[in-house]
């Protein structure tokens, strides 16, 4: 059971590194491919559209495999992937190659969260679902950190060759660790009932929250690295080291939101993103002090990865009798407000907004997440009061 988790885990971690590792290379990719810093923040939206365009095509595509099989050649797509970001002459053949990677990571993340809550009791799903996203949440740690750093020493191309490496290493375990069947195989409910369950609202308004505060989210984190130097004066060699303050606080959050939401689902989403207001809000005084920066950004971070497991575990309650179709929108959705946020994000840089003033931004897809989360709330309650007479 552990070692086959475990390849689950560094496969994630391996997508987590690739994802997000462009945020603390920026600045080396602009200067070295002739571009400015906003259109190379476009690499983040690019990969995030291709996984919210290309992803539910690839899901619908391999849904009739067997899940082994597809896990190995979704790896195949990510090594080829980053080899190819390694080799890139251009921007453009950078970009492409980024979409290229982003076809595999949808469809692994859709069969790794429902084989993982299928592996546990319904009141742990959430915990389990923790545990897969904690690979993201680790390469926020050691991966992009490490990844950042390998680029400041070796040149920006040198991270992608040794994410490639990584991903080898994670498809071998997967080969050598992974059961030829795993639960969720061969269950294949109607398209006409997986589109059904999508109307409920706990489905759809948790999509819509995740769309928004993944948006707020980056249009600040994508532009990381150049707000800590240039706004709150952190030396660049000390970047890396500062980033895996932030992933550790990444790492504390999705845990602590798994464990919250088997606890009290709706109250801690909500308490959830009542923090993430507040941290974005005092954002835009702190950032100019980079001790008192870094403290309202390790809880920031804590708190925009919390969320994740919460929303993620409601959704496929909502959705048990037809889960694949909603799993594959939770990647649809988070990489839809990852791609907005960037490209929100670069077209305000471009127009004259400072990077101090980045926060705004966040409280624009935070405030009316939390606004959303109450309102479903409500009508959760609603619905509630209304079934009891029918059950009676």
């Amino acid at each position: 059971m552990y070692l086959p988790l475990f390849a689950r885990f560094l496969a994630s971690f391996a997508i987590g590194t690739t994802e997000f590792v462009v945020a603390g290379i920026l600045p080396q990719i602009a200067t070295d491919l002739g571009v400015d810093i906003p259109t190379a923040g476009y690499l983040i939206s690019g990969y995030a559209l291709g996984v919210a365009v290309g992803g539910p095509v690839m899901a619908i595509l391999t849904s009739g495999f067997e899940r082994k099989a597809t896990l190995l050649g979704l790896m195949a797509i990510f090594i080829a992937g980053n080899a190819l970001c390694g080799l890139a002459p251009s921007y453009g053949w950078l970009m492409a190659a980024r979409i290229f990677i982003s076809l595999s990571h949808e469809a692994f993340f859709g069969i790794a969260v429902v084989v993982a809550a299928s592996l546990v009791p319904e009141e742990r799903h959430a915990s389990a679902i923790s545990l897969v996203v904690a690979g993201i949440t680790v390469a926020n740690v050691f991966g992009v950190p490490a990844g950042t750093a390998i680029g400041n020493v070796f040149g920006w191309r040198a991270s992608f060759w040794a994410i490639a490496v990584l991903g080898v290493l994670a498809a071998v375990g997967a080969a050598v660790w992974l059961p030829r069947s795993m639960p969720g195989h061969g269950t294949k409910p109607s398209f006409g009932l997986q589109l059904r369950v999508l109307g409920k609202q706990e489905v759809f308004l948790s999509i819509v929250i995740i769309v928004m505060s993944a948006a707020g989210f980056f249009a600040l984190f994508s532009y990381i690295a150049p707000v800590l130097t240039e706004v709150s004066g952190l030396p660049p060699l000390a970047l890396p080291w500062l980033l895996s303050v932030f992933g550790i606080g990444a790492l504390i959050g999705n845990l602590a939101g798994g464990r919250l939401a088997d606890w009290k689902l709706m109250p801690s989403i909500i308490g959830i993103f009542a923090t993430l207001v507040a941290a974005n809000f005092l954002l835009l005084f702190v950032l100019p002090n980079l001790a008192a920066a870094t403290v309202v950004l390790f809880v920031w971070s804590l708190a925009n990865f919390a969320f994740s497991a919460p929303l993620q575990s409601r959704i496929l309650k909502a959705t048990r009798e037809a889960p694949n179709l909603a799993a594959s929108l939770l990647a649809t959705a988070f990489n839809v407000g990852i791609s907005a946020g960037a490209a929100i994000g670069a077209v305000a840089l471009t127009r004259g907004v400072g990077y101090a003033e980045l926060p705004w931004l966040g409280l624009a897809g935070t405030l009316p997440a939390l606004g959303l989360a109450v309102v479903s709330l409500l009508l959760d309650r609603r619905e509630a009061v209304a079934a009891r007479p029918a059950a009676a």
